[in-house]
């Protein structure tokens, strides 16, 4: 038998995620859409003198997993680096695509029951890859 696709613990991310308020000046933005469901997501981040991410801001519109993910994601991103956030995606993308071992990110084999359905999969991506884009743009923009 597999596990539901949505179970009581995806509903209740779903319902708590951290930094959902919108960055007043945020050193980058990005908004990810799924073009298979409409779901979207907004990342606003700073980053420290370190070039870590000391601040995040989101809006999230995006169907259940979307809205775990964005939690999880949210939930786990201050402190990191733009290379984490960018192993982070391409580590999630690989496992959803097939890959054999779920991302090292906490809770993210919370995603297991959605392996098969590819549908889903762009949704549960939104919030890791506006994160990553976003980090790796306020570091650009420090640069520059």
């Amino acid at each position: 038998m597999t596990a539901p696709l949505y179970n009581t613990e995806i509903l209740r991310l779903a319902a708590t995620i951290p930094h959902q308020q919108r960055l007043e000046a945020p050193m980058a933005s990005v908004e990810k859409r799924s073009p298979v469901c409409g779901s979207r997501v907004t990342v606003d981040l700073n980053l420290d003198a370190e070039g870590r991410v000391s601040e995040l801001g989101l809006l999230v519109r995006a169907c259940a997993l979307g809205q775990a993910s964005s939690s999880l994601m949210a939930a786990h991103a201050l402190g990191r680096s733009p290379e984490e956030l960018a192993e982070a995606r391409d580590a999630l993308t690989a496992w959803l695509a097939g890959g054999q071992a779920p991302p090292e990110w906490p809770g993210l084999a919370l995603f297991e029951p959605a392996l098969p359905h590819s549908a889903r999969h762009a949704s549960i991506r939104l919030a890791f890859e506006a994160a990553a884009e976003a980090a790796q743009a306020a570091r650009q923009g420090r640069a520059g």
